[in-house]
């Protein structure tokens, strides 16, 4: 058995998922799905499957979900070689940029290989030009208004820039954290810049370490498994290019100015500028090295030092957004954030009744295994037909289904009967009210007729929330990040009508970030209540309710604010007092 190199899981899950892609584009009938499920399960691995080669070979590969013998056998060639021939060879025939293209919105497999056989269409810039030219257009299953569609989500594409989601990200920083963190000569590491401000997507990394013998923590980091390119190598800061094309910097700082300098590079500019003006004013001088009162140094190994003597109550990072923290912590009013471990239940998640991976017992022990206590089963409803939305009849087979797992789990964890209702157009439910009654947490949502006027959609929301049983507005603005810009809504009017009707808004943890941050703020000071969901579709995605968290934390959301951070019996009464 060859000695794996590193290939990070996210970078094994792209490639499937585009081997999927090029297969379906060569209408192959069942390939295309065992290569997307395949890449669905890495994706969520807990464990890198390198880790899982190294120890058992392709048997062990052979044991992950979804993952058959064939497919197994070209991830090992990704681990050994870090590259796979069969891949290579679907990227000569159909020479696309797949990553690039997949950001436009509307874009399948079968439109973007017709784009290519028709226009050679390959790369985004392609697309723009044959858009602009009317061509698009003229070709059979698009017409007009897909053409003014695809300019608007390159338009949009284009606005977001060249930036990592914060979920793509994390993996890798959990690594490099445990690769470079277990080196003998780091005394002290930390994540700093937008990462640790949690920020919905990112340019680069920063990494803080304090060692005794930087050079050889420089040559360690230069060497790390993943790096494809070594863009600085210095004696106490070095820059490199992952495989997966992150920009890493690591720098290493003396003990004496640690505090100091990960409050420099944590950021925001916005939030430095403040704190600089502020030493200013006391005749001081701030900057990476320490908090300076002429030539001696007054603070700097802790960043908390540095802000008691400015005067100022330690700000976590992901408030530093110069949007009214230095006041509050002046003031003794900083909110107490939610912390990342305080959600007790998870109130979306949907199953393999629709569009889910995991059953709902598996989804339960997933659930459980993580530290939760309850969660919501919320499948789509039959108006959502591209996710195998249930009707009434198959959803009341389905509150069957949960009574029995919940008997089954009993004194693990409670699952409840709920479901993620469409909002039609004219704001009515999906579902009629002697069904939702009997549900124990009715989410709401938009999934089609996004492009109504800004009035129209708010009413249509404003009208959805007049129904009795309506728990929670799902992913109210309806965006995507990098990928979907929220549609056209009054929101500071949905907040009111939250409020006055009591209907919870949803942070929702998946890469829809969405509410986004302002919106949560806005909602915690009309004190409208909250709730932070995976949107889980199987199982590893309840791991990405520290997004959410997040999220919430950067909105000033408190653990008061949250409703599935309180006890169950607590949040259920919340809920069955709007009815």
């Amino acid at each position: 058995m060859k000695a794996p190199v590193h290939m990070p899981n996210s970078e094994i899950a792209r490639i499937l998922g585009e081997i999927a892609v090029y297969l379906d584009m060569q209408n192959e009938p069942f390939k295309p799905r065992a290569y997307e499920k395949a890449s669905e399960a890495i994706a969520n691995l807990p464990e890198e499957a390198a880790e899982l080669y190294r120890r058992g070979g392709i048997r062990a590969l052979e044991e992950i979900p979804s993952v058959g013998k064939a497919i197994a056998e070209k991830m090992a060639e990704l681990i050994t070689t870090g590259r796979l021939v069969y891949f290579d060879k679907l990227k000569r025939a159909l020479p696309i940029d797949i990553t690039e293209l997949r950001t436009v919105e509307g874009l399948g497999p079968k439109s973007i290989a017709k784009l290519y056989r028709r226009l050679k269409v390959r790369t985004l810039a392609d697309l723009e030009r044959a858009a602009r030219k009317g061509k698009i257009a003229k070709l059979e299953g698009f017409g007009a208004k897909s053409e003014e569609k695809i300019l608007q989500s390159i338009g949009f594409a284009k606005g977001t820039g060249h930036r990592f989601l914060l979920h793509d990200v994390m993996p890798q920083v959990h690594r490099l954290e445990a690769l470079l963190g277990a080196r003998p000569e780091v005394d002290r590491l930390i994540v700093a810049g937008s990462v640790r401000r949690r920020k919905e997507t990112i340019g680069d990394v920063d990494i803080l370490a304090v060692s005794k013998k930087p050079e050889a923590v420089m040559t360690a980091f230069t060497h790390l498994p993943g790096v494809v390119r070594v863009i600085a190598h210095g004696d106490t800061k070095s820059s490199v290019k992952l495989s997966s094309g992150l920009n890493v910097d690591l720098r290493v700082v003396p003990a004496t100015s640690y505090g100091a300098a990960l409050n420099y590079f944590t950021g925001s500019k916005d939030h430095n500028v403040a704190l600089r003006e502020l030493a200013v004013r006391r005749g001081w001088k701030l900057n990476e090295y320490g908090l300076f009162k002429g030539a001696r140094t007054i603070a700097g190994r802790t960043e908390e030092e540095i802000y008691k003597k400015l005067g100022l109550a330690y700000i976590e990072p992901e408030m530093r957004e110069a949007t009214g923290e230095l006041e509050a912590a002046r003031a003794g009013n900083l909110p107490k954030l939610i912390g990342y471990d305080d959600l007790q239940g998870d109130l979306q998640t949907q199953s393999d009744w629709t569009d889910g991976r995991d059953t709902i017992e598996a989804l339960a022990r997933g659930a459980a295994a993580r530290g939760l206590r309850y969660i919501a089963i919320t499948d789509h409803t039959r108006s959502v037909t591209i996710a195998n939305g249930l009707d009434e009849k198959c959803l009341v087979k389905q509150l069957a289904e949960i009574d029995r797992v919940n008997k089954a789990l009993k004194g693990k964890i409670t699952v409840l009967k709920g479901t993620e209702c469409d909002i039609r157009e004219d704001g009515t439910l999906d579902l009629s009210d002697k069904v939702l009654a009997q549900l124990d947490v009715v989410g709401v949502a938009i999934h089609y007729h996004t492009k109504l006027s800004r009035r129209d959609q708010t009413e249509r929301i404003k009208r959805a929330f007049e129904n009795q049983y309506v728990d929670i507005f799902f992913h109210p603005t309806g965006r995507i990040v990098n990928r979907r810009p929220s549609y056209d809504v009054d929101f500071a009017a949905v907040i009111a009508e939250a409020k006055h009707r009591g209907v919870v808004l949803e942070v929702n943890a998946s890469e829809r970030l969405d509410l986004r941050d302002e919106h949560v703020r806005a909602a915690v000071q009309a004190s409208v209540k909250l709730a932070i969901d995976s949107d889980a579709h199987a199982v590893g995605h309840f791991d990405n309710l520290e997004f959410g968290i997040a999220q919430a934390r950067r909105g000033w959301a408190e653990k008061k604010d949250v409703i599935n951070a309180w006890p169950l019996e607590k949040m259920r009464k919340m809920l069955r007092r709007r009815q």
